[in-house]
């Protein structure tokens, strides 16, 4: 599969059932440890993906927010905040089964192409047992802090680049 045929559209309410199961499966192997019956799973993932969500929507309200598609099925979620100095990638999710497959990867190499282009400085969050974490590592992303939750990483911005 060639980045050609992985595309971005702005999420719309319709994708709302598509990103609460993509959530769901963010937080199965934590689920998996809980000895709660599914139905309660269930009801608490509901919970915590509107929380998120209007979390994302009243914080980042100015971001991008994209569906990330492969030959027009969804197979994942994007949400960056672009500003003259800086990009965060708010968050980012592949279903399970289009993970390991580079999509990530090369996504992220774009956008920090662009970011280095404009000189911009890059940041996220990424919990520390999440395989993307080397990714990001490998990227130039370096550990700046901690939320308890996640690590805040930060990439800067090259100094190299011309600025209009």
């Amino acid at each position: 599969m060639s980045i050609s045929e992985v595309s971005l559209r702005p999420i719309v309410d319709v994708d709302r059932a598509f990103l609460r199961t993509l959530y769901g499966t963010t937080r199965a192997a934590e689920m998996a440890l809980l000895p709660w019956p599914q139905a309660a799973i269930n009801v608490f993932l509901d919970q915590q993906f509107q929380a998120q969500h209007d979390y994302y929507q009243a914080q980042f309200a100015d971001a991008d927010f994209f569906i990330i598609e492969v030959a027009g099925e969804p197979i994942g979620r994007v949400y960056l905040h672009w500003t003259d100095s800086h990009v965060q990638f708010i968050d980012m999710a592949l279903l399970p089964a289009w993970c390991g497959r580079g999509i990530g990867s090369r996504l992220l190499g774009q956008w920090l192409a662009h970011a280095d282009a404009d000189g911009l400085s890059a940041g996220l969050h990424v919990t520390p047992h999440n395989p993307a974490l080397r990714l990001y590592q490998r990227c130039g992303f370096e550990v700046v802090g901690e939320t308890g939750l996640s690590l805040k990483m930060r990439r800067a911005a090259l100094t190299t680049a011309i600025r209009a």
